[in-house]
């Protein structure tokens, strides 16, 4: 074996995923393995979506070491860092990839990294493995898109590697090399109909201030439609799911895409139920068509705010009314709407939390999620609140999500504002005469006297 490849997410280890229960295959690490195996590398993938810490260490300890290429995002950081140190010490060489290590080097580095990936990582870790087999760790410094400590412990940033232009050019994802059936089970024991994950593109386009564009930077890369429904008929014919998350950034980014899309499925008669994410102001009447023709039945719109003032400091680059508008469409078609909403971006106040209340009553999602804002590093945002950040454990054990903002609203703030939303949404879709109504307005009245209550309260 050359490379062994993994994440740090342990589902059983999740309570709330436990409760939602609505796990995807790791895409990235299969585009990896694909395209390595391709390369001629003998290239194995431990999924620890379904394993456990305790059956990874035992086959780092008792494999022949070699290379391990591990993946690390923004809620993994305390187990990826366990994870290296483990197989360091049983004499692996370790390579990260992913959202965020590429954020910290120094940092992962000094927590058992050999190697940073810092990214798209198919080319890069190709050059990698051959560098490591050839010549030995001196010979990374001509490899692009690494950080690394070299022979005399200094830290090394090499030049950026460009992104891969041509997404055809890559393999699908190596599903073969992971239970891909025992997540069709999880969906089905759960929700009643199994689903798989496929992407269409790389990257977005777009500068919301808050969020990260580590791996893919600002660009938007497309695969060819006629690659993508290929690809959908293989899965189908596969491993036969029963609705299909198409998991790019924004999926309706490229309307004539998206038509000749629904084109090449209508000749291929395929029409298998999904869902999506977009942007309000990348739908119009003939992409929503295209999309109940495809056979979509969820699209989440990105929101944020029903607040204009706060959408512009983000700058989303949307208006609330083209939301709304978005949301009309897809339920004039019979596509359910699902609606992301953040709390507590800088500058947000009472008025602009009743804002987006009314936002949300108005526009009458079929389903909504709310988070408070969190700044990851590398964005703007982050770079705003820096002088602010205060991170109550030591960074080893704790993820950006945890950072508290000085200053900021309480944690108690934001739970009575998303309890004025919830009784809100819920009072608007009752009858007047409801028994419920009253329950529900002495709710909305309770939130609001304790947003008034805790607005003096900040985050030490």
């Amino acid at each position: 074996m050359d490379l062994l490849l993994t994440h740090g997410y342990f589902l059983f280890e999740d309570p709330k995923e436990l409760r939602i229960m609505k796990p995807y295959a790791p895409l990235g690490l299969l585009y990896l393995s694909s395209y390595l195996r391709r390369k001629g590398f003998a290239v194995e993938v431990y999924d620890t979506t379904f394993g456990t810490r305790e059956e990874l260490f035992r086959l780092l300890e008792t494999e022949r070491p070699a290379v391990l290429g591990l993946s690390g995002n923004l809620l993994t950081r305390k187990n990826v860092i366990e994870i290296a140190q483990r197989a360091r010490r049983a004499g692996w060489i370790v390579v990260l990839g992913g959202p965020e290590p590429a954020n910290y080097p120094r940092e992962y580095l000094e927590a058992g990294a050999h190697v940073i990936v810092e990214g798209e990582g198919e080319a890069t870790l190709e050059e990698v493995l051959l560098a490591l087999r050839g010549r030995g760790s001196d010979a990374l410094e001509q490899v692009p898109g690494l950080w690394f400590r070299d022979s005399g412990g200094r830290i090394v940033r090499t030049a950026p590697r460009p992104l891969i232009a041509d997404l055809d050019s890559l393999p699908w994802p190596d599903r073969e090399r992971v239970d891909l059936r025992r997540y069709l089970q999880v969906w089905r024991e759960h929700h009643g109909a199994g689903s798989l994950s496929l992407i269409t593109a790389r990257g977005c386009p777009y500068h919301c201030r808050w969020c990260s564009h580590s791996v893919f930077g600002k660009t938007h890369r497309r695969r060819s439609p006629e690659d993508v429904a290929a690809e959908v008929e293989w899965l189908l014919k596969r491993y036969q799911p029963d609705m299909l998350w198409y998991a790019d950034d924004v999926f309706t980014i490229h309307p004539s895409w998206i038509l000749r899309f629904a084109e090449l499925m209508g000749q291929r008669r395929l029409r298998v139920p999904f869902e999506c994410i977009t942007r309000a102001d990348r739908l119009n009447p003939q992409l929503a068509d295209a999309l109940a023709e495809l056979g979509c039945f969820r699209v989440w719109i990105g929101s944020e705010s029903g607040s204009q003032r706060i959408l512009d400091a983000m700058e989303r680059g949307v208006r609330v009314e083209q939301v709304r508008e978005a949301i009309g469409l897809c339920r004039q078609r019979g596509i359910q709407t699902g609606m992301f909403l953040m709390w507590g971006y800088e500058g947000e106040d009472i008025q602009d939390i009743e804002a987006t209340v009314a936002h949300v009553v108005a526009a009458q999602p079929d389903v909504f999620l709310t988070t408070v804002a969190y700044p990851i590093k590398g964005t703007p945002y982050y770079d705003d609140v820096a002088a602010r950040l205060v991170l109550p454990e030591p960074w080893r054990q704790s993820t950006d999500r945890d950072y508290r903002i000085a200053g900021r609203h309480s944690r108690r703030f934001y739970e009575f504002a998303d309890l004025w939303l919830r009784s809100a949404v819920a009072l608007s879709k009752l009858e007047s005469e409801s028994p419920q109504a009253g329950v529900l307005q002495a709710e909305i009245e309770r939130a609001r006297r304790g947003l008034a209550e805790s607005y003096p309260e900040v985050e030490a």
